[in-house]
């Protein structure tokens, strides 16, 4: 749970127990960058099921199938049982959501939001449909909602289509139209669920206004400037400060579609062949699809992006999908063929990795065969460019797993076409998705540090020291439940919020840390095995004693543990020194 997933569960637990549900903390430093739901609702599911990293992620495994469901309904609702099902199917079964729901952001919570808005604004709109009031509320509750989950873009998404939308129908100028939709009323709804959070934020982190369209170092404007200015506006022009993320180059944003959405991206060929006039209930949501779609990708075309950026449009995608799925066609059954050629070659490639690799040697843990590329770890899915042909022999299992299910899929397209082979191609996927999540079993040692949080647990108690951002080893105070002296790692994430009055003062440097390494005082230090030699020369050998170490990561402190435990800890610092990723230790 490295990285954002034990950050997200940090601060929902301090929530839980400090009962400040207004400002985010880490580390007694205010977190200011993110709507607040997703730590509320993580911290509730702690409070039920109690404090375990399987409970973070029930919030987010809910929101995925809750996604599946609404486009599915949707999609039957517009098209038809079958064309919904599809919809469903492709939503729920492509690779962008595994992939993008497999850490703790709340993006597939804002996508449930955004979708939900759409079709209540579809169905508010509909003179067919009885109870255009309620939809209409439908509609202003989920702005509300996506409001606290990821600020403006939760509304700037779904008004812009629906504008859009109604701009191409002629309805935007219709009174009639404004009547059905009660944005007054609306608008109090929306303001009620999402003004009370935002007006308690300001309050507590002052200055209340300011209008700086610059941010640097030293410089701390309040709430309301970082939450608005610094993340919506500077960001968008990418000028937010300080930059803790890279922007994907825009071709590959657009073409990255035919991987996020795949298998079904086979099938998008199929969209020039549907009918987006808006003469009845299924065209209209074809062309509302089409609106929500191509605003969000145009819109991301100007700003920074990230690969997951996207995933609000997943179910319009899916809508258009579905429905193309459903009527069938030429397009459809070369789109089967092709597919089945696509997941063939996948079959025979992963399968020959594993017969190249089946007798390498695979010692230790998995990141002593990987590549490491700093630079691209700013990018959502940056450690992929770590993996070496090496690292595969760490992943027999889910190799042959990954072969098989492509092998079913290749057999079931092969074999059948329309529903058959729609089914078969959903099955590969499961078997798929099982496989990668084995991969990220094997990962484990790599991703999170906690069987090194589970050797520190058995230590005398001390102060804890974490080298670097407080990212890069969060899941050590996650599985500790303790705060952590930061080492030269004042930037990025939390740089802003550590100039707050009344930040806790947690950042040191290295003349600080050496200070403190040498009092009587027992301290911890988790870094990167790597910096073995730094540390080494700053503070010299004897005061260095290894606790645990794996994945490339290493736990040291300034005191002895035990005699014969010490002289055990020095042969493996000396192994550790000439290998910066030996094979993984725990001081016992």
């Amino acid at each position: 749970m490295d990285d954002v997933d034990a950050i997200q569960a940090q601060i929902a637990r301090n929530m839980l127990t400090s009962g400040d549900w207004v400002t985010a903390r880490l580390d007694g430093v205010p977190y200011l960058e993110k709507g607040p739901l997703i730590y509320w609702i993580i911290a509730i599911f702690f409070k039920l099921f109690g404090l375990h990293d399987w409970v973070a992620r029930i919030p987010i495994a809910l929101s995925v199938m809750a996604l599946a469901w609404l486009t599915a309904a949707f999609g039957n609702w517009a098209f038809g049982r079958r064309a919904g099902l599809y919809a469903g199917l492709c939503v729920g079964s492509c690779i962008g959501l595994f992939l993008f729901t497999r850490i703790l952001i709340p993006d597939v919570m804002l996508t449930f939001t955004i979708a939900l808005a759409m079709w209540a604004f579809l169905r508010a709109l509909d003179e067919a449909e009885p109870h255009p009031r309620f939809w209409a509320f439908v509609l202003a509750a989920s702005l509300g909602t996506g409001l606290l989950l990821k600020s403006l873009v939760a509304l700037v998404f779904p008004v812009a289509g629906a504008l859009i939308y109604l701009l191409v129908t002629k309805q935007l100028f219709v009174l009639r139209t404004w009547q059905r939709l009660r944005p007054i009323s609306g608008f109090i709804i929306a303001l009620l669920i999402a003004a009370p959070w935002h007006i308690l934020a300001t309050l507590r982190n002052p200055p209340y206004f300011s209008f700086a369209l610059h941010g640097g170092p030293g410089q701390y404007h309040g709430f309301l400037w970082f939450y608005f200015i610094n993340e919506q506006l500077l960001r968008f022009l990418n000028l937010r400060y300080p930059r803790d993320y890279d922007t994907v180059p825009r071709l590959w944003f657009w073409l990255f579609h035919f991987l996020w959405l795949f298998p079904w991206s086979v099938y998008f060929p199929a969209f020039a062949k549907l009918s987006y006039k808006p003469v009845d209930r299924a065209g209209r949501a074809r062309l509302l699809a089409l609106c929500w779609t191509g605003f969000i990708l145009i819109f991301f075309t100007f700003s920074t992006t990230q690969e997951y950026y996207s995933m609000p449009c997943y179910p319009a995608v899916a809508l258009l999908l579905g429905s193309a799925m459903a009527a069938g066609g030429d397009w459809i059954r070369r789109g089967t063929r092709v597919l089945c050629a696509i997941v063939a070659l996948a079959a025979i490639t992963t399968f020959g990795i594993f017969v190249a690799v089946h007798k390498l040697p695979a010692p230790g843990d998995i990141s002593q065969a990987l590549g490491h590329h700093p630079g691209a770890y700013k990018l959502s899915l940056g450690h992929m460019m770590d993996l070496t042909f090496d690292s595969f022999a760490y992943l027999r299992l889910p190799l042959v797993l990954a072969s098989m299910a492509f092998l079913l899929g290749a057999a079931g397209t092969f074999r059948w076409l329309g529903q058959r082979a729609f089914l078969a191609a959903a099955l590969m996927m499961l078997l798929f998705f099982h496989a990668a999540r084995l991969a990220m079993v094997v990962f484990d040692p790599f991703l999170s540090s906690r069987q090194l949080t589970e050797a520190l647990l058995k230590c005398p108690d001390g102060e804890l020291i974490q080298e670097r951002n407080y990212w890069t080893f969060s899941s050590v105070t996650f599985y500790a439940n303790r705060d952590a002296l930061t080492l030269n790692g004042r930037y990025f994430n939390l740089e802003y919020g550590s100039y707050a009055p009344g930040a806790k003062d947690v950042f040191i440097d290295d003349n600080r840390f050496k200070s403190l390494w040498l009092e009587p005082q027992r301290f911890y230090l988790v870094t990167f095995q790597t910096n073995l030699r730094r540390f080494e020369d700053l503070v010299g050998r004897d005061k260095l004693n290894i606790v645990a170490s794996g994945g490339g990561k290493v736990i040291l402190t300034n005191h002895p543990l035990e005699h014969s435990g010490q002289q055990e800890g020095m042969v493996r610092w000396s192994a550790a020194s000439k290998n910066p990723l030996a094979k993984p230790s725990v001081y016992r």
